[in-house]
């Protein structure tokens, strides 16, 4: 699953470590969410998006 959380994070000036901390995640987790390495739960992927202040539909692309 593709995603734009790092757009996102960047766009907003947030480390990695900022937002996986906001979320309640390791930077690694972030790291691989971000890389495509890991699909997030939906519970995450709500948390995510609501850190991001975006949609999750605008936050992970099928």
């Amino acid at each position: 699953m593709n995603n734009r959380v790092r757009d996102l994070r960047s766009r907003q000036s947030l480390s990695v470590a900022q937002l996986a901390n906001r979320i309640g995640v390791s930077r690694l987790t972030l790291h691989a969410l971000e890389s495509g390495l890991y699909t997030p739960s939906l519970p995450l992927a709500v948390r995510l998006a609501r850190a991001l202040n975006h949609p999750v539909e605008d936050v992970f692309v099928v």
